[in-house]
């Protein structure tokens, strides 16, 4: 089931499908390491929703709600 990364629970893993979004954000994001087929764990949701800290490929992230919204994601490996 596609979803954004914004919408996926804490403490659940999910896989990147596309990574959305245009020019110098979507670079930002590709530079952070969101790739499609990277795996990215939610650890924390602030209460407000944002932001959103993650650990991808072996660091911790956070990102802004925004951010997270242009990223497509499915459960599981």
């Amino acid at each position: 089931m596609e979803k954004t990364l914004d919408q996926v629970e804490v403490k659940h893993s999910v896989k990147v499908l596309k990574v959305g979004g245009e020019g110098r954000i979507r670079h930002h994001l590709f530079d952070l390491g969101v790739t499609p087929g990277v795996e990215i764990y939610v650890r924390k949701v602030a209460p407000l929703g944002d932001p959103i800290e993650v650990t991808i490929r072996g660091y911790e992230l956070s990102l802004r709600k925004s951010e997270a919204q242009l990223i497509s994601v499915t459960e599981g490996k």
